[in-house]
This record gives C-alpha cells, sequence and structure tokens, in this order.
C-alpha cells in the first residue's frame, strides 16, 4: 500500500510517499480503507521530533469503511470513524492507505457527511466531550472559560458547552475573530494573554473573578493564571499546548495554588482507554447535530492525498482558523 513516511525530523518536506506492507489486524483489530484523515498539532510535533512517541506512518485518526475485521464485530463496508489507540505513536497511522485499529478505539456511524466533513470531527469532538463531561464533569448553568477558544478542540468544547446549559466565556489571541466566537454563543470573548486573572480584576472588579471550570488548551504558559481563574471546588482542566511545550518553572503548589481548586491532565492519546471509553462520547448525536446545520464543523482547508506537504505548511503557519483535512 501507499503510506505517508516521516522520512526524517524536520519541515513538511521530509513527508514523503513510500511504499509499505499492508496491515494484518489482529483478532481485537479492525483494517480500515482510510478515505480521509484529520490533520493535527502533535502531528507537526512529531514530524519535527519533539514528541515523546511517534510511527513515521503519522496520524491520530482518520475516517473510512471496514476493510476486514477478524472478530466479526464490524460488516465489511460499514462506515467508521477512528482515533488514537496508539495511531501515529506505538502502531502505523491514518497516513497509510490503510490502517489496522483496536476495536476499543474505532465507532461505526450513518452520515450523509461527505469524508472530508467527517475527517474533521473524530479527534476534536471526542477530545472536547471527555473533556468537558468526563474530566471536567460541566453542568448546566455553570461558569465555564475556554483558554485557545478558536483552536479546533476549543471550537468544539464551546459548541458542545453551550449545547449543554453552560455561560461561556472565550479567549483568543485575535480581536477580529471576537464576533465569530460571539456567533456561537460565547457570552464574553476576551484577548488571550498572559495574567488574565489580573485583566479580569481590573475590568470587572465587582463581578466574581472566578470560574466553575476552566478548559486550558493554551498550556503551561498560562497554567498557574488558569489556576487562579478557578474558584474554590472547581475544577481546572489543561489539555493542550498552543503556547509550546516549555515546563512550568519552579512550580510550588503550595505557593502558587489556591486551598480547593482541582487541577487535572487530559491527553487524547488516552481515547480509547479503559478509563475513557469511546462508547461513551455519543457520536452520532453529534454528527447529527452538525448535519441539521445546528453547528459549523466544516474543515477549514481540504487537501488531496498528494499533497500532504502543502497541508503541513497550513497547519505550521497556525492561521487557518479550523480543522485541516486531506482526503484520498
Amino acid at each position: 500500500m501507499d503510506a505517508i513516511i516521516i522520512s526524517s525530523f524536520g519541515g513538511p518536506e521530509v513527508l514523503q510517499h513510500q511504499a509499505v506492507s499492508k496491515p494484518f489486524p489482529a483478532r481485537d483489530e479492525v483494517l480500515i480503507r482510510v478515505r480521509a484523515f484529520g490533520v493535527n498539532h502533535a502531528e507537526m510535533h512529531m514530524r519535527k521530533g519533539e514528541w515523546d512517541e511517534y510511527h513515521p506512518i503519522s496520524g491520530l485518526e482518520c475516517v473510512g469503511i471496514v476493510e476486514f475485521c477478524p472478530s466479526g464485530d464490524l460488516a465489511i463496508g460499514t462506515k467508521i470513524v477512528a482515533v488514537m489507540g496508539g495511531m501515529g505513536r506505538t502502531r502505523p497511522g491514518g497516513y497509510g492507505e490503510f490502517v489496522s485499529v483496536p476495536l476499543t478505539n474505532v465507532l461505526p456511524v450513518e452520515t450523509k457527511l461527505s469524508w472530508a466533513e467527517l475527517a474533521a470531527l473524530p479527534e476534536v469532538y471526542c477530545t472536547a466531550w471527555t473533556c468537558l463531561f468526563t474530566v471536567l464533569d460541566l453542568k448546566r448553568g455553570e461558569r465555564l472559560l475556554i483558554r485557545g477558544a478558536t483552536s479546533t478542540v476549543g471550537q468544539a468544547a464551546l459548541n458542545l458547552a453551550v449545547d449543554a446549559g453552560a455561560v461561556v466565556t472565550a479567549t483568543t489571541r485575535r480581536e477580529e475573530r471576537f464576533e465569530w466566537l460571539k456567533s456561537m454563543d460565547a457570552v464574553d470573548v476576551v484577548r488571550e494573554q498572559d495574567g488574565l486573572a489580573e485583566y479580569f480584576h481590573a475590568i470587572t472588579p465587582a463581578l466574581p473573578q472566578e470560574f466553575d471550570k476552566v478548559l486550558n488548551l493554551v498550556g503551561n504558559r498560562v497554567l498557574l493564571d488558569s489556576l487562579n481563574l478557578t474558584k474554590p471546588g472547581g475544577r481546572m482542566l489543561q489539555a493542550g499546548w498552543l503556547g509550546g511545550l516549555a515546563p512550568v518553572e519552579l512550580f510550588n503548589p503550595m505557593v502558587e495554588m489556591k486551598p480547593g481548586v482541582h487541577f487535572s491532565l487530559f491527553h487524547s492519546k488516552a481515547l480509547g482507554s479503559r478509563d475513557f471509553p469511546l462508547s461513551g462520547i455519543p457520536m452520532q448525536k453529534i454528527i447529527q447535530k452538525i448535519e441539521a446545520g445546528k453547528w459549523d464543523a466544516k474543515p477549514a482547508r481540504v487537501f488531496e492525498y498528494s499533497d500532504i506537504q502543502n497541508a503541513h505548511r497550513a497547519l505550521d503557519s497556525h492561521n487557518t482558523k479550523g480543522k485541516i483535512v486531506v482526503i484520498h
């Protein structure tokens, strides 16, 4: 089969097409003919050699049809979405013409969405749903802060949180995107910046400065600030690294954390595990809401399989305003 290979660490030019052996699924796996896949920031870091794990055949997610399922759990020809389960990290990923994936990391779906539209959904909506409702335990009426809301996971989280009745404040670095986020029913939008807790206090000193729940997609750079924006008894979840991978220097919880604030981490590589099963994610209902036009989840850019290098150039630009998808 054809596959896209990380031939060496570097820029988009290191992604090369190569003939490799077609995988054969184990009893608890399913072989998928890949029709399209989303491109993720983690794959950029893997391509550069900046990630803890990587496989030469990258790709954390894909959509396609079942080619073979040894257990018989999924019929040949079933339309599926697949995410993680070691894809692109410890085993070949979705950048191949075919991919073998654990059954626990595959969801059958029924949809009229195009392959490109469907490929924009698995990683971002599975991650966002798990962050909000499994880890943060978001409830109707709670005040939620999403830092990095114009990221793909941020957009999905905003849609899901508003739909669940939360009161959402969103951040973005770019003021020209304020009205766009407000059109998605964020009650307030502020410019993403270091020292956001002090900023909130300065502009609204008479109002509560703390949130019930905080979803931090910016990462370590604003970790302490995000903790300070969470009320005692509330939860702060870090699930993204848009601000880079540099560690927090000399973090002293005794001095720098408020009592009673819950701090969690979520990494989407855990999707499909025993603790974070895909079976608990209502992907079919999410797809139905997108089909009905409730949410705009169309990919921002779509590239052909032969044009993977330009897809990664668009990823490197951090300026696509949405999901990048590659189709066969």
